[in-house]
């Protein structure tokens, strides 16, 4: 299956206070590899053979957080439970969820960064929109 996308490049107000955060949260969420690059984090994914997605988060001090919301997809309903325990434990503000929305076919998680970047994890019921 082709790539649809490569990767994500995420700002926030202050590197070291997203950190923690993120250190727990991205390694959940399957970006196991910590690249180690000098004023960044940057996580990928397990490596294919040839580049790999990541996810990056950059210190920008005048970041202004957004209505923009980055999702990622969980295999299961359980597997949003999972994750969700990790999201709080990892000091996501502004948790909703888990639960069911949108009728009773999408089940997610939202919440928030310390920067107020939004973020969330989900799974679709098949046949649900």
């Amino acid at each position: 299956m082709r790539r649809l996308y490569d990767h994500i490049d995420l700002r926030v107000r202050s590197l070291p206070e997203a950190r923690p955060f993120y250190e727990k949260l991205l390694p959940a969420l399957g970006f196991t590899r910590d690249v180690g690059i000098e004023s960044w984090l940057q996580f990928e994914t397990a490596d294919t053979g040839g580049a790999s997605e990541f996810f990056g988060v950059t210190e920008s001090p005048l970041h202004v957080a957004n209505e923009c919301r980055i999702a990622f997809w969980a295999d299961s309903t359980s597997e949003v439970d999972r994750l969700a325990e990790i999201v709080v434990q990892a000091g996501a503000r502004n948790v909703e969820g888990p639960g069911y929305y949108e009728g009773h076919g999408y089940y997610a998680i939202f919440f928030e960064d310390h920067s107020g970047n939004r973020l969330e994890i989900c799974h679709r019921l098949e046949g649900a929109r």
